[in-house]
């Protein structure tokens, strides 16, 4: 049985990632080894808040760490909100209040396509440092659709698919997403090196 940490407190985020990974790989959330402190995400990047995580856990308790940042890009709006998507709405910032904003300020514009993206960063054992990216194309709906998900979900409706994501099931939401897509080429990368090993 393998252990990693998954430096998140998120349990929408936990729950996705445990529902991908094998069932010989043990996740262990930073509640669950009593990390309370918030990692300050002060990097300007998706790819730099993950490495940051990932660090910030593994220098204290030098076991294998995952880590992810993830962003909405909208394209009308230069890619906002981007890396402060967690924190759109300011001081407060939730999923209604960050929502609400975003609809906003598309409120004139006709294009809405947009894309989440997910950086996965994984440091092994020795601190050994490995990235793997999750995108994801869509359009951002005029109005908040389904009951499920979290975050953007009920604004979100991948390409290709008639649904937003907060109408899908989880599974079928897991597989297609930008957390899913980068989780899938952790796991890969994990079984091929468990193959070498």
């Amino acid at each position: 049985m393998m252990e990693i940490i998954f430096a998140t407190s998120n349990a929408n985020k936990l729950r996705e990632v445990r529902s991908l990974l094998p069932d010989d790989i043990m996740v262990l959330s930073l509640k669950e080894i009593n990390f309370k402190d918030e990692i300050e995400e002060t990097k300007s990047t998706i790819e730099g808040n993950s490495l940051l995580k990932a660090k910030t856990i593994f220098d204290i308790y030098k076991k294998p760490v995952l880590a992810e940042d993830t962003g909405l890009e909208v394209f009308a709006l230069n890619g906002e909100p981007g890396v402060r998507t967690a924190r759109y709405s300011g001081d407060g910032a939730n999923a209604e209040k960050n929502m609400n904003l975003l609809l906003k300020n598309l409120k004139d514009e006709s294009d809405r396509s947009a894309q989440f993206k997910t950086v996965a960063t994984f440091i092994s054992a020795n601190g050994g440092i490995h990235t793997f990216e999750g995108i994801i194309r869509g359009v951002i709906t005029s109005d908040k659709m389904g009951e499920g998900g979290f975050g953007y979900d009920p604004i979100f409706k991948p390409a290709g698919f008639s649904k937003v994501f907060a109408d899908m099931a989880d599974q079928q939401k897991n597989i297609i997403s930008h957390r899913g897509i980068a989780i899938t080429k952790f796991i890969r990368f994990l079984k091929e090196e468990m193959t070498e090993g």
